[in-house]
């Protein structure tokens, strides 16, 4: 018998009985209470017609919702093994919680990795170590182009972009102040300079994507006064363009109407409450010549202070244009900051996130080895960016030629987010991605910048100590012959065999 027949059925005989007993036994009556809404319930299931699941099992179709809604918990909490967990697993999820609390980071009766899996990858050691005392343990690049008056000395581990507006002013605050007290950068993310990045007195690097947020005009192209003003802040450190990000590289930033607060939008300079979308392209420039051009206009009107460009790599022919106007105009960049297909972001569409844009390792070999074969490299530092959770992640980038390494997500984790998953619906459960100040509340200030500080730190600590297993003395010193990457059951081959035509 069908469901909606069987509901009708039940419900008639539901009704009767309880008014023919009413006739001997009144109280009886009572029971209308649970079984009246239950009954209108399935007659609205049926008389719909935008749910068929609903419409054909009236009542309890319901379930089939709200244990869609749970799906993300149960995944995560009950199905999932340590290494399986996606977009970041178990493992690293402990790691980071365990570190910016201060706890115990060890871990019992060896690797959960299949050592034997195709895309494995470690790290070579050394017969004769070094120990960890013997290795720099607070690693520092100089950001200092020749055309750099205001160079910055900068962790090699910091926070990467990540706006007011995305995260909750809590989440900005404490991350800042983290960054302050573990001496490392915050980039600001494309939401412009608010009043809590500078509240954190934290470092920051304050980036400039295709909206301007901070420093446009009424009608959304670049404003140079505002940005001359802001720019000159002494907590601003150096100055990041954004072309393009891993996430949806090509696409714009997306602010949803909800997170859309009327401060965020004093702050942005947009309508309050609307959908936010960033133009997919830079209004100021539309070549590499032009780029360049950029370049040096902000460090002019930022007093000489580092300025860069971040992108996710596309197309390879494109980046080479920028190397050639490098060397046409003489402009160059102080860094460049390369991002990854498998970058975060609070929201994008599914086809970006995907299946847009050149994985982290790939771009960053390229950009690397372009820069290398234009004689560049010397003087622009590149930064990497892009699902970096422990000291491993930064030392394979940096074998690859990276400077310094930005995180997001683990910062995030580091004051609190469990990944939800809901970073793009303003009901972050603890306060990290939302507008609600209900939720926000939750993230105590006071504690989780501190956690921010303790990652960073044991984080740098973890680097040094397998720089010595390596018997290195610096971080500088890493190659691409020192990471092994697994292609196959009997085939090991090393960086520098794997990349060694990323140029092409």
């Amino acid at each position: 018998m069908k469901a909606r027949k069987l509901f009708i059925i039940i419900s008639a005989v539901i009704t009767t009985s309880i008014l023919g007993i009413s006739f001997f036994w009144k109280p009886i009556l009572w029971s209308f209470l649970i079984f009246l809404p239950i009954i209108l319930v399935g007659i609205s299931d049926i008389l719909q017609k935008k749910h068929t699941i609903q419409r054909n099992f009236p009542v309890i179709g319901h379930f089939r919702y709200w244990l869609e809604n749970f799906r993300p918990e149960i995944q995560q909490y009950f199905v999932e093994t340590d290494i399986e967990g996606t977009p970041i697993n178990r493992i690293f999820r402990s790691l980071i919680y365990s570190r910016a609390k201060n706890q115990n980071d060890t871990t019992p009766f060896g690797t959960k990795s299949d050592v034997y899996r195709v895309g494995y990858e470690c790290m070579t050691h050394s017969m004769y170590p070094k120990h960890h005392d013997e290795v720099e343990q607070h690693p520092r690049v100089l950001f200092a182009g020749k055309e750099c008056k205001q160079p910055y000395n900068a962790s090699i581990l910091n926070i990467s972009a990540m706006s007011f507006g995305a995260l909750s002013k809590n989440a900005i605050i404490a991350l800042s102040k983290g960054a302050k007290l573990g001496g490392f950068a915050h980039n600001t993310g494309e939401g412009g300079l608010s009043p809590y990045h500078l509240e954190g007195g934290g470092d920051l690097i304050w980036q400039v994507g295709t909206g301007y947020f901070g420093c446009r005009t009424v009608d959304g192209n670049f404003c140079p006064d505002t940005f001359q003003k802001n720019a000159s802040h002494e907590n601003v450190k150096m100055i990041e363009i954004k072309l393009s990000q891993g996430a949806k590289p090509g696409h714009g930033g997306i602010l949803p109407a909800a997170k859309n607060t009327e401060e965020i939008a004093r702050i942005r300079g947009v309508k309050p409450f609307t959908d936010v979308l960033s133009p997919p392209y830079h209004t100021t420039f539309n070549n590499a010549e032009g780029l360049m051009h950029f370049v040096k206009q902000l460090r002019d009107l930022s007093g000489g202070k580092p300025v860069g460009f971040k992108l996710c790599v596309g197309s390879k022919e494109e980046f080479t244009e920028v190397c050639e106007a490098m060397k046409k105009t003489q402009i160059l960049p102080d860094f460049i900051t390369v991002d990854g297909g498998e970058g975060g972001t609070g929201a994008a569409p599914v086809e970006f996130s995907n299946s847009m844009g050149l994985p982290l390792r790939e771009g960053l070999a390229f950009v690397v080895d372009s820069l290398k074969k234009y004689h560049f490299k010397d003087d622009i530092k590149v930064i990497a960016s892009g699902k970096v959770f422990t000291a491993f992640h930064i030392l394979r980038l940096m074998a690859l030629g990276a400077d310094t390494v930005n995180s997001a997500r683990a910062m995030m984790m580091a004051i609190g987010c469990i990944q939800a998953l809901q970073c793009n619906t303003n009901t972050c459960p603890v306060g990290v991605a939302t507008q609600d100040k209900n939720l926000m509340k939750g993230l105590d200030i006071n504690d989780k910048y501190v956690r921010v500080a303790n990652f960073h730190k044991k984080t740098i600590e973890s680097l040094t100590e397998m720089l010595a297993a390596a018997g290195l003395n610096d971080a500088s010193q890493i190659q691409r012959k020192h990471i092994i990457h697994r292609l196959g059951p009997n085939n090991l081959v090393t960086y520098q065999e794997l990349y060694s035509n990323s140029r092409n």
